[in-house]
């Protein structure tokens, strides 16, 4: 069994500076598995009884990707119409039952600055609104959600900064799985 779960969703995770270096250090932490969904379909075309067996292996579960024009990549909504569609509506009793409760933590990057997620921004509403949907995929499958990781200026970060970044996801990660764990535990 996968102790967590990382879900990439990128669509050139090879040519990213953030979300790779995101990914190499959260897979350096002990139990992590690391996996560029983007990669595995490149046409589209998900193994959803894969992926299905994939999220019942996995004690947690992290999906990570970039904000691309204020919504999710194709790659994540492809996964979430093959995969979910079948665990939750087709399969619930043998797979969405038996996920429910798997912790779940979203991990995304954008491009621009805090403040251009703001109501006075550029952008105008706040990063972590625009993920509202994943929350609700989050309540709809009942999986505990955690406020998620938002990487910015993940395009324009220096080398400093990206290790920063890089540094900063992996103890979260770290305190997400030990908190998870403990409850579990519990």
């Amino acid at each position: 069994m996968t102790d967590t779960l990382i879900l990439i969703f990128h669509p050139a995770l090879a040519h990213s500076r953030a979300n790779a270096a995101l990914a190499a250090a959260a897979g350096r932490i002990p139990g992590v598995e690391v996996v560029d969904v983007a990669a595995l379909y490149p046409d589209g075309v998900v193994d959803h009884e894969a992926e299905a067996q994939r999220l019942l292996a996995a004690k947690r579960i992290v999906i990570q990707f970039p904000v691309q024009w204020y919504s999710l990549p194709i790659s994540l909504r492809a996964w979430q119409d093959a995969v979910l569609t079948r665990m939750f509506y087709l399969a619930y009793e043998a797979e969405g039952q038996r996920l429910e409760g798997t912790p779940l933590l979203v991990a995304a990057s954008a491009g621009n600055t805090p403040e251009a997620y703001g109501p006075d921004g550029q952008n105008g509403f706040p990063l972590a609104e625009l993920l509202r949907p994943l929350e609700a995929m989050a309540r709809r499958c009942a999986l505990p959600w955690t406020e998620p990781v938002l990487t910015y200026r993940a395009n324009r970060l220096d080398d400093a900064g990206l290790a920063a970044a890089a540094e900063a996801y992996a103890a979260r990660l770290e305190g997400w799985i030990a908190a998870t764990h403990e409850a579990a535990a519990a």
